[in-house]
């Protein structure tokens, strides 16, 4: 049983088959190998797998923000509020990317451009997506810090990045994020760079914001806790495509890809003490250079036959809201 998307006024973000690769002077590496998924008004979508598995690449071409003479998307839609992205001008994608669909970023220090005040950056957002003047961008730079929660905003207007810790930075960055109130907020791996104490007071900051503006949001992350505590729904990708996808909930009760069994038992549980051992998923990622045959993680499977050496599954309903693609997943997921 296939699984099917179906698009219905509830949807804000349909992507459909989307392929993107990355060429070298003598290889193609195909990052995305044809992924679809739906992000639904108003939710939190969380995307998940190990580095190098599609999460990063797949909000850049959504955004199409892709380095343009190394990396291509070569076939698929990309559908936001029923407009196809890939087929719009550079000026129309521009008035869309920061104000309807805007992104955190992973590195802060990085993000942020080192010459101009906080206060600027954010306002300059401002100016570029509505008819506000300057005294008025400023104004909102201010009640946008206030917002996230950085104290003495009227004075921090005027602090360079690097006057600001690492957290403060973050903070920034989703204010600028949200400055113009976005339909869609992508946060790639927005807590990787600060300490745990930071990442829990980053992550109750996004997830209140989210509440209160109804802005929905795609949460990118190597990390299941993160997932259990801000999502509703989840897909897992791994060597660029989706192998899993469902509520998260059902996700973590009824795990019915190997993959996603292995990367859940590789995280500790406080449960088991000390003591436990942790596991490994064997083998490594197939190279994404050369065309596969068969499942991706056949592998690395415990539950691998020969099908899965032979044939691509393709990602299907294993009951209702809960897809995966494996040839064994009503197996994988009852054991």
């Amino acid at each position: 049983m296939q699984m099917h998307t179906t698009v219905t006024n509830d949807v804000l973000l349909e992507v459909r088959d989307l392929e993107t690769h990355f060429y070298g002077e003598e290889s193609v590496t195909r990052a995305l190998g044809g992924i679809s998924f739906q992000v639904m008004k108003g939710e939190t979508l969380g995307v998940v797998g190990e580095s190098g598995c599609g999460k990063s690449v797949t909000a850049l071409s959504i955004l199409r923000l892709l380095p343009k003479l190394a990396a291509r998307t070569v076939g698929g839609e990309i559908r936001f509020d029923g407009c196809n992205l890939l087929e719009l001008s550079d000026r129309k994608m521009r008035k869309i990317r920061g104000d309807r669909i805007a992104m955190i970023f992973q590195e802060p220090m990085t993000s942020l451009n080192p010459v101009y005040t906080v206060g600027h950056q954010i306002a300059e957002a401002v100016q570029i997506h509505t008819r506000a003047s300057r005294t008025e961008a400023m104004a909102k730079a201010q009640e946008m810090l206030r917002l996230v929660r950085i104290a003495d905003p009227e004075r921090r207007v005027n602090n360079y990045p690097h006057e600001m810790s690492g957290g403060m930075r973050q903070r920034a960055m989703i204010a600028m994020a949200l400055a113009c109130s976005p339909q869609l907020l992508i946060a790639d791996e927005p807590t990787t760079a600060l300490d745990v104490t930071i990442q829990a007071q980053i992550l109750r900051l996004i997830v209140d914001l989210k509440e209160r503006t109804g802005t929905a949001v795609m949460f990118i992350t190597h990390d299941l806790g993160v997932v259990a505590e801000t999502c509703q729904r989840v897909i897992v990708m791994y060597a660029g495509r989706i192998v899993e996808q469902a509520g998260v909930v059902d996700l973590f009760a009824r795990p019915s890809h190997p993959y996603t069994q292995g990367l859940m038992r590789s995280v500790p549980d406080r449960r088991r003490g000390r003591q436990q051992r942790l596991s490994e998923i064997p083998g490594t990622v197939p190279s994404l250079r050369e065309p596969i045959v068969g499942c991706s993680f056949a592998s690395r499977c415990p539950f691998a036959i020969d099908i899965c050496r032979e044939k691509t599954p393709i990602l299907r309903d294993v009951v209702r809201g809960h897809s995966a693609a494996c040839w064994r997943a009503e197996e994988v997921m009852g054991a």
